[in-house]
């Protein structure tokens, strides 16, 4: 492997902007090799030999290769100097590690359903409108929960800044921001002011996808 890091992932992906965040707030100098997925890039033989199931991101680094975003960032977390996006406490990084692994298990598929009906519907094999109604209805679901998990927090699930679980779901949002969807979405009381604090955050801001 590469002395430098190397991220294997585009832009667009928002779980490759995660792991691009935890990467800059570290400082991290990294060499990033484009796998699109929205042109089928992750199905083809050379990225199926990095990840078998086809996701991203994949990141090669200290002679290793680590699958899975969670994993990515983790690890960087634990060897590399630089602010923390781990909470301090117990009981906020359960809050944290609850929001994370329910954006990975329902939030997803559901948030980017929502979003992707109106942005690139041909991705989701086309406009289903009954399979829109679900996913924005498990979206509002999902959020309402989130704002009762951060309670009076500004973040999350810290008080001391955004954790792990704000750049889960804000680059999801990033998306349903762009759409219809957001009107219902960030009426969820707690929503707009959450997306409003993590949309200024300097990490966050820096590794925003171009989407011209």
């Amino acid at each position: 492997m590469a002395d430098k890091p190397v991220l294997y992932g585009f832009d667009g992906s928002t779980y490759v902007r995660t792991l691009r965040i935890i990467l800059r707030n570290k400082g991290v100098d990294y060499d990033q090799v484009p796998v699109n997925v929205l042109e089928g890039e992750p199905r083809q033989p050379e990225h199926l030999a990095r990840h078998p199931f086809g996701k991203v991101p994949v990141l090669d680094i200290d002679d290793m290769r680590i699958l899975e975003t969670d994993a990515c960032c983790r690890y960087l977390e634990a060897t590399r100097p630089g602010p923390s996006a781990i909470p301090v406490t117990p009981k906020n990084r359960a809050r944290m590690n609850t929001i994370i692994s329910m954006v990975n298990s329902y939030g997803y598929p559901a948030l980017i359903g929502a979003a992707g009906y109106h942005l690139f519907p041909d991705f989701l094999g086309g406009k289903d409108d009954a399979a829109y109604a679900k996913a924005l209805e498990d979206s509002k679901t999902l959020l309402t929960l989130f704002m009762q998990i951060k309670g009076d927090s500004p973040w999350l699930a810290s008080e001391q800044g955004p954790s792990l679980a704000d750049y889960f779901l804000g680059p999801i949002i990033f998306y349903v921001a762009l759409t219809p969807a957001a009107e219902a979405l960030m009426a969820i009381p707690g929503m707009q002011g959450w997306w409003d604090k993590i949309s200024t955050d300097e990490a966050f801001k820096a590794t925003e996808p171009d989407l011209g």
